[in-house]
């Protein structure tokens, strides 16, 4: 599958933006492919990311009959605004993807993501791949959402 690249510039602090996208075990609540996260460990990253940490998580994505559960390894680095994911056992030959957060001099930031994936399976790759690229698409979207109901201006409600 071709790879995917992304950025979109929002009214969030960074460090928002990096929060929500750190916090994996709320992806149930928002992201409207994935039923279940679960968060297998966590331990400080060392050298890797001093001061952040590393996280091994599965995640259970539905479409229509399919049911696919995947474990990553994710690296927070909340020094440099960065996430990125490696893969661990799943329905993938291989999946990463990396999110970065820039400040804006508005106040704002600036949320790039890329992913780059392929599935073991001709089979499951015809069956879920044009779900794959519609959720891909979306899943900016519905952060970017959740960020509104997170940070969005209250004063307004």
């Amino acid at each position: 599958m071709p790879a995917h690249e992304q950025s979109q510039d929002v009214p969030y602090p960074a460090r928002d933006m990096y929060a929500l996208v750190a916090d994996i075990a709320s992806y149930p609540d928002f992201l409207p492919w994935c039923n279940a996260a679960r968060i297998r460990k966590r331990e400080p990253a060392g050298d890797e990311a001093p001061g952040g940490e590393i996280v091994v998580a599965d995640l259970i994505v539905s479409y229509k009959l399919l049911r696919e559960q995947f474990t990553s390894r994710v690296v927070l680095d909340p020094a440099k605004l960065t996430i990125d994911v490696g893969y661990i056992k799943g329905p993938f030959k291989y999946l990463m993807n990396k999110w970065r957060f820039e400040e804006l001099p508005n106040g704002g930031s600036r949320v790039y993501f890329s992913i780059d994936f392929e599935f073991k399976s001709r089979m499951l790759e015809r069956l879920i791949g044009e779900f794959f690229d519609r959720a891909l698409m979306k899943m900016m979207g519905a952060f970017l959402q959740r960020a509104d109901e997170l940070y969005g201006n209250t004063a307004e409600s």
